[in-house]
């Protein structure tokens, strides 16, 4: 019995190193597919300072796009992650080649009913089956945003029994106005 739990928990930690390397290559492969090839050495570095964000966690959303020299910021943070707005441009300003960056991450509003069904959405989407692993890593691979009550899951999961438990368990959370499911597969 104690040589089968400890042959379990031997596997449970090689599945959760496995999904903490996706979740630090899952957010480059999707910049570098969408970027051009002369733009993958400042995508590669855009990627890495994100990845070092500090305050980057499952209920905030980053992404970014590599236009020749200019890179433009999209997403969405929790008001307690504000700063990362400011952190993550700075920090892509001083990468060599970089002319301009645009902003556009939005912080959402301090609401305690959004913080609320975000908790509650936490709970019924990890603990769903192996949806659990998406949340570990630097960078989870599944992103849960909360925006006046409605709900989008963001991010990419490993195929679409997952992505369809996801959206179920989302949407089994009361109160929630609506729950849409951005999840890619791949």
């Amino acid at each position: 019995m104690k040589s089968r739990q400890s042959s379990l928990k031997s596997l449970m930690g090689i599945a959760v190193l496995f999904l903490a390397v996706l979740s630090v290559s899952a957010p480059y492969a999707k910049a570098a597919n969408s970027t051009p090839s002369s733009d993958s050495a400042i995508s590669k570095q855009v990627h890495h300072k994100l990845v070092q964000l500090p305050w980057y966690g499952v209920f905030d959303n980053l992404e970014y796009q590599v236009n020749g020299n200019e890179v433009i910021l999209s997403g969405q943070l929790v008001s307690e992650h504000a700063t990362t707005k400011n952190d993550f441009e700075n920090a892509v300003k001083r990468i060599e080649g970089v002319t301009s960056v645009v902003n556009n991450i939005k912080v959402l509003p301090p609401a305690s009913f959004d913080d609320q069904i975000r908790r509650a959405e936490y709970r019924a989407i990890f603990s769903k089956g192996n949806l659990g692993g998406y949340s570990a890593g630097p960078i989870p691979d599944l992103h849960i945003i909360v925006d006046g009550g409605h709900v989008t899951l963001e991010g990419a999961v490993m195929n679409q029994m997952d992505k369809t438990l996801a959206g179920i368990a989302a949407n089994s959370v009361s109160g929630v106005f609506s729950v849409t499911n951005n999840l890619r597969i791949g």
